[in-house]
């Protein structure tokens, strides 16, 4: 008999509809769930019991009273917020000592479209501090944990998020990728994480991103639910820098998924350049598998050089670390807490206090001049192929057993491929093609045009369709 975390979102929502489950017996399952076996995960900073229940009561009288075409298209399904957007009225830590006892005041704009949207929030999933590391370790709970091993990270900064689908205890999570922190946890745990384009969704109503890296996306078990929940998380607000273009009016990214492809041409790679960051047998094995698959599926796939090299003259690592930090400088932090900070964050507030104006322009120019290079000589594709990670799961512990700066080196090996999209704005997910003899999760990156997650939710559709991989979960998904 199929259990209700089994079963995908888009399910889980029809099934409201139709009132053959009720929104009460879906949470108190996961809910039920997190309470007995998070503990092995660490998916959860803040659980919210009281108010998702009462949220999945008030969405019951709803399905009762209206008719099923009246009602949000989420109304019913449990979800997590990751612990760096505001949730009303719930503890709001950014992972950091710094603010673990900050309430948010009201929802941020992807909450509140989630809200909107009828979704009912199962509480808060853990990141590290302020969201700046590829894994989920900080100094107010316990590490997230990859359910496919527990000994390994699920990545980050979205760590949390992509523990609690993995592990069955939510059906699918809000997350955010500012250098591939919804790509990096889906890679590693099998999932499928979507960053949408630049300006797709907004970062508002407190969040400023200057320089345009950071959005929030799903991380999900099935395509189809990810662009259902893109369909609620996309706004803008007024004062926004960044706009994506909308669809169509009457066009929805779910019908995306529904429709065929074509013959798409898809430029691929898997090298790191003049980094010579090397790259693991497992991962390389996977981008051969994923290669075959769309060659089988009757896409043309044409090899190309690593446009880290071709577009941005080998400044590119240089030049990220510039804007990544001053990312992190940016967070309002009282100087007498300072020290409360975890080395890694102190270390790039440094960074960014002793590196002049001019220089961080000088590197924000270059990687503007490198994206225009790189869109222009990829512009005859209509997505590109890489790997997500450079490496399988890390184990927990592994980047934070030396000083920041061999920190910030072990994270640079890992994670070589996701932060140019970023800096590019383009859509970019991570598809779960491929799992490693040892039974890990290794996930593929494809990368489409600036505002096309269209093509790429179409392209993931039928690929998941050729290779499923939703029956295939970690041990811990049968308790």
């Amino acid at each position: 008999m199929t259990r209700i975390h089994e079963l995908p979102a888009h399910r889980l929502a029809t099934l409201v509809r139709s009132r053959e489950l009720s929104p009460v017996e879906i949470t108190e399952h996961y809910l039920e769930r997190i309470r007995r076996i998070d503990e092995r995960y660490g998916a959860y900073i803040t659980v919210t019991e009281e108010n998702a229940l009462e949220q999945a009561r008030n969405a019951q009288k709803s399905v009762m009273s209206d008719t099923p075409d009246e009602l949000p298209p989420l109304l019913g399904v449990p979800l997590p917020v990751k612990d760096l957007d505001a949730l009303a009225g719930v503890r709001l830590t950014f992972g950091s000592r710094v603010h673990s006892d900050l309430v948010a005041p009201a929802d941020s704009a992807v909450v509140a479209q989630l809200r909107d949207a009828g979704a009912v929030f199962l509480g808060k999933t853990n990141t590290p501090e302020f969201g700046a590391t590829c894994y989920t370790e900080n100094d107010i709970a316990p590490p997230s944990r990859n359910p496919w091993d527990t000994t390994r990270s699920p990545g980050g900064s979205s760590g949390g998020a992509a523990a609690a689908v993995a592990a069955g205890l939510a059906p699918v999570a809000q997350a955010s990728d500012g250098g591939g922190s919804i790509r990096i946890p889906a890679g590693v745990c099998g999932l499928f994480g979507l960053k949408p384009t630049r300006g797709r969704i907004s970062g508002g109503p407190d969040r400023a991103d200057l320089n345009g890296l950071s959005t929030a996306g799903p991380i999900t078990r099935s395509v189809l639910d990810a662009a259902l929940m893109l369909d609620a998380m996309a706004v803008n607000l007024p004062g926004d820098l960044y706009t994506a273009p909308p669809l169509p009016s009457g066009r929805t990214f779910a019908d995306h998924v529904l429709r065929e492809p074509g013959r798409l041409r898809i430029g691929r790679y898997a090298d790191t350049g003049s980094t010579g960051i090397p790259v693991h047998p497992d991962v390389l094995a996977a981008h051969e598998e994923a290669t075959q698959l769309l060659l089988d599926l009757g896409h043309e796939v044409e090899e190309i050089e690593n446009p880290v090299d071709t577009a941005f003259g080998g400044t590119f690592a240089e030049d990220f670390q510039h804007l990544w930090a001053a990312v992190a400088s940016a967070t309002p932090v009282d100087p007498a807490r300072e020290g409360e900070l975890t080395p890694i964050y102190r270390w790039l507030r440094e960074r960014a206090r002793a590196t002049p104006v001019p220089v961080y322009v000088a590197a924000s120019a270059r990687l503007q001049r490198g994206t225009r290079a790189m869109l222009a000589a990829t512009a005859r594709f209509d997505a590109v192929l890489s790997p997500t990670l450079a490496q399988p799961a890390a184990p927990i512990g592994h980047f934070n057993s030396g000083g920041p700066e061999e920190e910030f080196r072990l994270m640079t090996e890992f994670t070589p491929f996701t932060s140019l999209y970023n800096v590019s704005g383009q859509p970019s997910v991570s598809v779960p093609l491929y799992w490693s003899r040892s039974g890990l999760p290794i996930g593929s990156m494809l990368t489409g045009q600036p505002g096309d997650e269209g093509t790429l939710l179409s392209l993931s559709a039928q690929l998941e369709q050729a290779r499923p991989w939703a029956h295939r979960v970690p041990e811990g998904w049968a308790d």
